[in-house]
């Protein structure tokens, strides 16, 4: 029999987690990574990457989705109630049937045990019924929404983030960025990009607000879709975010330029451009050579790459990168023209230099971001003398 009260449970998960248990951290999120190779196919032309599927990377870093730290969690839980797992989730299954009240801490629990689909449908049961006792009172601070989507992310369970998060019983649960953005992310990655476009409907439709992330998102899912209505929605997304003052990420930015030139509004492509803040990136340089390859200014786009071109340096000097369709579509633009030899100078010059590189403009922009770097911790001032373990008088003093 289950011995052990949630409560109890919740309350030390925090300690157990700083223990041991970091080194589990690091694989948790490589697992969910399939193999997969993204091309822009197609021949490059002013409609290329209209048969494009692509790399399906994750769009949000570690530090958002935050799976590692989810899952650390759920060890330090596993190993205070090795044993009782499963006796636990069969009891709160019968709760379920008893129609009986669910205190928040009983189902915190019950979402840290969860290691399986069978077990998700009683989680999904527990959260509706939890959802439905507390609709006319705030549940705190603490917000099950991320938690819930985490747990769908780690399982795989793409469709049953979505189908929740777009009930309208459910209405209010989800009332966080975060709990939108880990499930779209999930999609993107799946391939899902109609399902993650509803949920982003759904997201606004609700009033929860749209941050940073959730602007890269949706600029990543509607240049995926690539159709009529997914341009205008990021088009719309775009300008509205700028009209409100909204911080715009340059990956959003990138997204919606690649959009633009998948559609052919060059014009459009270029006034997106003309927006972003900072161009030094090498997605930025590779997207204005298309834009100035496309508009037909060849000689801008040689003088671009002329510019990348790095007189000897040592190795560890990090080189402007180009994309080999880029130079590709450079080289088909500039065909049969008098800039024609100049183009193949620079192309040649810049594959020697290994400064062209195999990988898709597509890779490119569905990358995984690196996040932020942990910052080192600050040493303490040290105010007692370790020799004399007196008071130190003055930091010229310290030992």
């Amino acid at each position: 029999m289950f011995k052990i009260p949630p409560f109890v449970v919740i309350a030390v998960v925090q300690s157990v987690v700083t223990m041991a248990l970091g080194r589990f951290g690091k694989c948790c999120r490589l697992l969910l990574r399939e193999p997969f190779k993204g091309v822009f196919l197609g021949s490059l032309h002013p409609g290329w990457i209209e048969s494009c599927v692509g790399a399906k990377r994750h769009l949000l870093s570690e530090d958002v989705i935050k799976l590692q730290d989810f899952q650390q969690r759920k060890l330090a839980v596993a190993h205070l109630v090795t044993g009782s797992k499963g006796n636990y989730i069969e009891l709160f299954s019968e709760k379920l049937e008893r129609n009986e009240l669910i205190l928040r801490d009983e189902l915190k629990l019950l979402l840290h045990l969860c290691q399986s689909a069978e077990d998700m449908l009683i989680a999904r049961d527990a959260i509706y019924r939890y959802h439905t006792e507390n609709r006319n009172l705030a549940h705190g601070e603490f917000k099950f929404g991320p938690l819930f989507m985490r747990l769908c992310y780690e399982l795989g369970l793409e469709d049953m983030a979505a189908a929740t998060l777009t009930d309208e019983s459910m209405r209010g649960f989800f009332n966080d960025a975060t709990s939108f953005n880990i499930a779209i992310d999930m999609l993107f990655t799946k391939g899902c990009y109609e399902n993650a476009l509803e949920v982003l409907r759904t997201m606004k439709n609700q009033g929860v607000p749209f941050n940073k992330d959730t602007q890269t998102l949706a600029a990543g899912t509607c240049y995926k879709l690539n159709t009529i209505e997914s341009y205008r929605i990021c088009t719309a997304l775009i300008e509205e975010g700028q009209t409100k003052g909204h911080f715009i990420p340059r990956h959003a930015y990138c997204f919606a330029v690649a959009l633009a030139l998948r559609r052919s509004d060059i014009e459009k492509a270029q006034s997106l451009y003309s927006q972003i803040m900072s161009t030094d990136s090498r997605l930025c340089q590779n997207l204005k050579v298309v834009i100035l390859a496309m508009s037909g200014a060849v000689t801008d786009a040689i003088s671009t790459l002329s510019a990348a071109v790095l007189p000897k340096s040592p190795s560890f000097v990090k080189k402007p990168e180009f994309s080999q369709e880029v130079v590709d579509l450079l080289r088909l633009r500039s065909e049969g023209g008098p800039h024609m030899m100049d183009v193949e100078q620079i192309v040649t010059h810049l594959e020697r230099a290994g400064q062209v590189t195999k990988q898709t403009l597509d890779g490119m922009l569905c990358h995984t971001p690196t996040g932020k770097r942990k910052p080192a911790p600050i040493l303490e001032e040290r105010r007692i003398s370790r020799r004399t373990l007196r008071p130190l008088q003055s930091t010229l003093l310290s030992e």
